[in-house]
């Protein structure tokens, strides 16, 4: 889903109508007020907003956001942008920041890499859903799974037997849904990037 919020209706439309040539879910708002108001923060999207609105600009909008704990991708777009205000939506994360009339190519460009970043943030959430379910203990012997330690060499590292480490295993596999050592790593990386 991209969420696209520009107080300029033929802007947002034609916008809108170029993101569904490609494919793409858009749902348009006339401001960041009803963008806030509308917005599940279960169905996380990317953000394209206009970087000067009445009221709540694009980059308010955005520490808005992260205030609530929402910092998914954002294309920062504008008609009257600056070095100055270029480099405060870059430090505010924006993934790009495009000028207005917004070139279709470049758009898409900006589009696909916020896609790439909002899949590494699911990933690193669905990682972290899994994860929250283990015991300590069971996140300790994670730990040392992923840096490659096999069971007796975690068993010497906890002073504990090597039955326990397998019974600690086979919980971390039973919780992950997978006895895949790679597929468990590569969670536990996802979340501790």
């Amino acid at each position: 889903m991209i969420y696209l919020v520009d107080d300029d209706t033929a802007v947002r439309e034609a916008l809108a109508l170029l993101l569904a040539t490609y494919g793409r879910e858009t749902r348009g708002f006339p401001d960041a007020a009803h963008l806030l108001a509308q917005l599940d923060p279960d169905r996380p999207g990317i953000l394209v907003l206009d970087l000067r609105m009445p009221a709540i600009s694009g980059l308010q909008l955005l520490a808005q956001l992260a205030a609530r704990g929402i910092s998914w991708p954002a294309i920062m777009i504008t008609g009257h942008g600056d070095v100055e205000a270029c480099r405060r939506a870059f430090r505010a994360g924006v993934t790009d920041f495009l000028a207005k009339p917004v070139d279709e190519h470049v758009l898409m460009e900006a589009v696909a890499a916020c896609e790439a970043e909002l899949a590494e943030l699911l990933a690193r959430r669905e990682a972290a859903a899994l994860l929250d379910q283990l015991t300590p203990r069971e996140a300790e012997v994670l730990d040392l799974v992923s840096k490659g330690l096999g069971s007796r060499e975690i068993a010497a590292a906890l002073n504990v037997s090597v039955r326990t480490v397998d019974s600690h295993r086979a919980g971390i596999a039973a919780k992950l849904g997978t006895p895949a050592v790679a597929e468990q790593t590569r969670l536990w990386l996802a979340r501790h990037r």
